[in-house]
């Protein structure tokens, strides 16, 4: 796959593509409709598969106020997006004067300049240009005009609902992450760095790996069964995590804490991914870390079982 950040760096040869536009934040079931899409359609054209997605959301610029945690940063997404047959990635920095193009400036600017687009995939509500002004109607006009095809899709439904990046974001605050790895079509994960915990949990209960994650967002507190992996080598292990502000020991800041269900062999993790799997409880203040500890192993036995359970399923997580 080839990322570009601006419009200066994308290279001559670009296009010609099939491309679709968005911010596709935790590029889920809905966005992977439109890149399988955009795929078959370039493979049938002998064109280059293509997304464009801004930098940063474009809420951040117009209505700072209501600008959306993310789920995943712009390269997590690109990586994803790689799966689904994108070739190229274009992550244009949205700054205000972009803000104020109208559709025109932006179709023929960044669609037919710089990416020579053939052909555009967007969803039924997509919306463009200062102040929202172009529609999938005026889209279709200035394709006419520039050279490139307009296709819509609909949107897609999981067992009844409107799969959104907003209700992934509702379901994962919400501690939902079941329902949250439905819409994704894979697991919810949080990625970053490990970072020195405050040395208690090792002492008192059982030692953790803590992640200081690189996204917005993170599932509700709780007890979640995880899969863990190490980013910078291809051990992984399951697990269970905790996310909280460890009351028992009087903590206030939330923190990401892992434990591992088999025996870590050093070198110890320095990056990890943390897939969420299934939640097992809300978090709450034990009377004692002893007690605490012995609620530890029962919330591991809980996690045995589930992955015993999606073994024999022949769908373990990955």
């Amino acid at each position: 796959m080839r990322i570009f950040r601006s419009l200066s760096e994308v290279p001559l040869d670009f296009g010609p593509c099939a491309t679709t536009i968005g911010n596709f934040d935790g590029v889920h079931v809905g966005h992977q409709a439109l890149m399988r899409r955009i795929a078959t359609l370039a493979r049938e054209r002998g064109w280059k598969t293509a997304v464009l997605t801004f930098n940063p959301h474009p809420a951040k610029i117009v209505a700072p106020d209501r600008a959306p945690k993310i789920i995943m940063t712009l390269d997590q997404r690109a990586q994803v997006m790689a799966g689904f047959g994108i070739e190229e990635v274009l992550m244009l920095p949205f700054t205000p004067e972009v803000s104020r193009w109208t559709p025109e400036e932006f179709v023929k600017t960044v669609l037919a300049d710089a990416m020579r687009v053939r052909a555009v995939l967007v969803g039924e509500d997509f919306r463009f240009g200062h102040k929202q002004s172009g529609d999938t109607h005026v889209l279709a006009e200035l394709g006419a005009k520039y050279g490139f095809e307009v296709d819509l899709i609909s949107p897609v439904n999981v067992r009844g609902e409107r799969v959104s990046s907003s209700l992934v974001r509702q379901v994962t605050i919400e501690g939902k992450v079941h329902h949250a790895c439905r819409m994704l079509g894979r697991p919810l994960v949080l990625e970053g760095t490990v970072v020195k915990g405050h040395g208690v949990g090792s002492k008192q209960t059982v030692p953790t790996l803590n992640l200081l994650p690189s996204t917005e967002i993170w599932p509700a507190d709780g007890v979640y069964v995880t899969r863990t992996f190490d980013l910078d080598s291809q051990r992984s292990w399951p697990s269970i995590s905790n996310i909280g502000n460890r009351p028992t020991f009087g903590g206030q800041d939330v923190s990401i804490e892992t434990y591992l269900l088999q025996p870590l062999e050093d070198p110890r993790p320095e990056r990890i991914r943390v897939q969420f799997l299934w939640r097992v409880r809300e978090e709450r203040k034990f009377p004692t870390p002893a007690e605490l500890k012995a609620q530890i192993l029962r919330d591991v036995a809980v996690a045995q079982k589930y992955f015993r359970r999606v073994a024999g399923q022949g769908r373990m997580a990955s």
